[in-house]
């Protein structure tokens, strides 16, 4: 029976490291929960396929000390050779703005946001390499208190 076991945990090792997915999904937290604007946030895919689109998602997490209702976002996508090929802000809104109820999904008063960026929707890459996403914040206050997180997701599209 033990020898069973091992068998099938190494066939499940196997089948699932054969299905992975090309993608990304990485978190960076900010300490004492705030977010300074010069801290931009960098997260890298490795494209290998270029048959199919990626979706792009910004992660972000708040506290309810965050005093705003959205949040300005300033992102670049940079090609291999460091060309820049989308460079947009965009607003996004976390919470209603009458009603002050979050758009995303919480526990307490921790808030969590997935949210795809307007300029990034089916992105399909023209070449392979490793890309880079960086993302900052253009609002006001520096620091921006009541960030906890900010992330990103990279998924490859299956069709």
């Amino acid at each position: 029976m033990h020898h069973l076991l091992k068998i099938f945990i190494v066939l499940f090792i196997i089948l699932t490291s054969c299905n992975k997915q090309d993608g990304l999904k990485e978190i960076n937290d900010f300490k004492d929960i705030q977010w300074a604007a010069k801290n931009t946030q960098v997260f890298k895919i490795n494209v290998k396929d270029i048959s199919k689109p990626y979706v792009f998602n910004y992660l972000i997490r708040t506290s309810l000390a965050y005093p705003y209702y959205n949040l300005y976002l300033n992102q670049k996508l940079k090609d291999p050779s460091g060309k820049v090929v989308k460079n947009t802000t965009e607003e996004i809104i976390l919470f209603d703005p009458k009603t002050g109820k979050p758009k995303g999904d919480g526990l307490g008063d921790i808030f969590d946001f997935k949210v795809e960026p307007a300029a990034l929707k089916q992105v399909v890459f023209p070449v392979q390499g490793i890309y880079t996403w960086e993302i900052s914040h253009q609002m006001r206050p520096d620091p921006l208190l009541g960030v906890m997180s900010i992330g990103a997701e990279i998924i490859k599209v299956e069709l």
